[in-house]
């Protein structure tokens, strides 16, 4: 929606957001910015992990661990890999 008509309709769009839809606004037909609700505080599993600290992610991609399905198996992450081919 555009910036005119966010700012005519300012409670309508914010009610929108409180639910969880993501709102665009545009200028001059381009995207500038993106209303979204703010989470609550009741953070729920690996979001609550990353709250309190207990967790790390550096937003990078899962490196593998060394998890083998049998003692003299593969590694769990070998066998995923070769099954993504």
């Amino acid at each position: 929606m555009s910036v005119r008509e966010l700012k005519s309709r300012l409670a309508h769009y914010l009610a929108e957001a409180r639910t969880g839809q993501p709102i665009e606004i545009t200028s001059h037909r381009r995207v500038i910015a993106r209303l979204t609700a703010v989470p609550n505080g009741d953070e729920q599993g690996i979001g609550r992990l990353l709250v309190s600290g207990a967790a790390q992610w550096s937003g990078g991609k899962p490196a593998g661990a060394d998890i083998r399905l049998s003692p003299d198996g593969p590694l769990l992450s070998e066998l995923v890999q070769e099954d993504r081919g």
